[in-house]
């Protein structure tokens, strides 16, 4: 049965958007131009299909429904369980019921720490126990692990590479097709780096992220790919399924953010006077805040709210995806000043051109002015500033997740990886695998969205455009 939680509707609302800002875009030329230019780009192609990547894992775990509960008869109505699962769950099963006793490291066989382990003539030892699952398939664990390892790593390297010519495949038949000519032809063209749009780059990018993939969805069906934590649960899985918890931080705040920050910053350098002061007075009021106190504050009042009405929500899923949204929203409410202020600014510089002042003295309203002549103007501003502060809202997330205040901690998240993974470090033999697990997942996501942001600047910069 399909659950709708409040993220996942706008989630939703957020595609809708961004398909009507294309459908926009793609009747306009002066923004159609600068989008070429971040398609010409090869960091600019090779950061969309890795952010492409994560954006598919964000989707698939925002689908998310009530399994239906096994024991019923084909005549009986269906019974469902109150569990809340998404498709991304279903996709990864087996990482999400491969659960260890405890910490286990990558590709390991055996626990991490000693324990009493009984052997089959009745003593008792100190020793490492045999994971329940982790290698579970080897006979001989000490000399066979390597060489398993190796053929299933080669068997996910043979199933990217065969993925990927297929979509290589369907790519040039594309082209082909659109530009009308052969399959050769348009092969030539892509090698001899003809095309304005660097193919090579992309299918280069697409052939790493789709061996990659293979080859860890290969090993982690026999294997804790990157360990196990404190309560035996595979890390590999919880770095996946903190990809949406990043990406809803990212986007969800923007959401809430665009409006009042559009809204305000324009009325505020179009009408000046009083409206401008009360404007003004009140994002610096705000700024003067410290963003972490607000933010605690809010999340305390939740969870007060919360804990008081425990009725109101039928799955702790629910319970943290209310959370996740009111960070969301808190994060937003903070955040909005800077672009207000840039678009202030901007918008007192454009009131006073020459076509804004002929369609005043013409009668135009001021509606008109703003929806016609203002708007389309400050758009490359707000799209600028939405690119750059995605991956500074998704480093907070990590940080307010470290001092408890971020999301729920029954949510994946990297922050909760990196909270736990502190305490973890200071054990004998020290666990670092979580903290290398998020480090590394979040490090991809923040660094490639950095350089689409550079690539997005550098295209909507008028002083480039003619470079």
């Amino acid at each position: 049965m399909p659950v709708v939680l409040p993220t996942d509707a706008l989630i939703y609302l957020l595609l809708v958007l961004v398909a009507a800002f294309v459908l926009y875009t793609s009747r306009h030329e002066h923004l159609r131009e600068p989008w070429r230019r971040v398609l010409r780009s090869p960091t600019g192609v090779s950061a969309l299909v890795v952010l492409g990547f994560y954006l598919v894992i964000g989707l698939l775990d925002s689908l998310h429904f009530h399994p239906r509960e096994d024991g019923g008869t084909a005549s009986s109505e269906a019974v469902y369980s109150p569990e809340v699962l998404s498709l991304l769950d279903l996709w990864l099963t087996p990482l999400m019921k491969h659960q260890e006793k405890t910490f286990s490291a990558p590709f390991a066989t055996h626990l991490y720490a000693k324990e009493s382990v009984e052997l089959p003539d009745g003593r008792v030892i100190r020793g490492y126990p045999r994971l329940r699952w982790g290698g579970k398939q080897l006979e001989d664990q000490e000399t066979g692990r390597v060489g398993d390892i190796l053929r299933r790593a080669l068997k996910g390297l043979t199933l990217g590479l065969a993925c990927w010519a297929l979509a290589a495949f369907s790519l040039l038949w594309l082209l082909a097709r659109r530009a009308g000519h052969g399959l050769r032809q348009t092969f030539e063209t892509l090698r001899a780096r003809r095309s304005p749009v660097p193919w090579r780059t992309a299918l280069l990018t697409l052939a790493i992220m789709l061996i990659l993939s293979f080859m860890a969805g290969e090993l982690a069906l026999e294997y804790h790919v990157l360990g196990t934590d404190k309560v035996g649960e595979d890390v590999f899985y919880q770095s996946i399924k903190s990809i949406r918890t990043g990406l809803v931080i990212g986007t969800l705040t923007t959401l809430v953010m665009l409006p009042a920050a559009i809204l305000l910053g324009i009325m505020a350098g179009y009408f000046r006077g009083l409206a401008d002061d009360i404007i003004q007075y009140l994002y610096t009021t705000l700024n003067s805040i410290p963003g972490v106190l607000l933010i605690a504050a809010a999340i305390l009042m939740l969870q007060v709210y919360m804990s008081n009405h425990e009725g109101d929500f039928g799955s702790l899923v629910e319970r943290a995806d209310l959370r996740l949204l009111f960070l969301c929203i808190i994060l937003g409410v903070t955040s909005w000043t800077g672009l207000c202020r840039l678009l202030r600014g901007e918008s007192l510089k454009l009131r006073e051109a020459d076509y804004v002042q002929a369609a005043a003295a013409l009668g135009v309203s001021h509606a008109t002015i703003i929806r016609r002549h203002i708007l389309p103007n400050v758009l490359h501003i707000v799209l600028i500033s939405v690119v750059l502060d995605f991956s500074g809202l998704v480093l907070a997330e990590a940080v307010l997740s470290y001092i408890n205040i971020g999301v729920d901690p029954t949510m994946n998240s990297w922050g909760n990886m990196i909270n736990s993974a502190r305490l973890e470090l200071a054990r004998e033999p020290a666990v670092w695998w979580s903290l290398m697990a998020a480090f590394l997942f979040m490090f991809t996501l923040v660094l490639f969205a950095n350089l689409l942001a550079d690539v997005v600047r550098d295209a909507f910069d008028p002083r480039l455009r003619d470079a």
